[in-house]
């Protein structure tokens, strides 16, 4: 199983509520993690960039259902613990473009 260290850097904006980076097994970072408030709750964007027809491509981001959900949960409940705010999460069968 993989391990992973959380932190979690709020923003105050209406979109984004903050950015978080990960450490998966002691050796590998992964930055620019987005805590993103959409029309139907929070959820997390994973590193992306814009390609040439405007739309996003995640740079890196999970394999499997499994750890993206431990990571959305890990970020979630670090965000709260240092803001003492909950937030709305969206449902996982909702997609939403950024």
């Amino acid at each position: 199983m993989i391990s992973f260290k959380v932190q979690v850097y709020p923003k105050e904006s209406e979109k984004v509520k903050g950015y978080a980076k990960i450490v998966l097994d002691d050796c590998f970072l992964v930055n620019d993690i987005k805590i993103i408030s959409g029309r139907n709750g929070c959820f997390v964007s994973m590193p992306a960039k814009r390609k040439r027809d405007g739309k996003f491509k995640d740079i890196a981001h999970p394999i499997t259902k499994e750890l993206r959900q431990k990571i959305e949960e890990a970020i979630f409940l670090e965000y709260e613990k240092i803001t003492g705010n909950k937030l709305p999460i969206r449902k996982k069968e909702e997609k939403e473009e950024i």
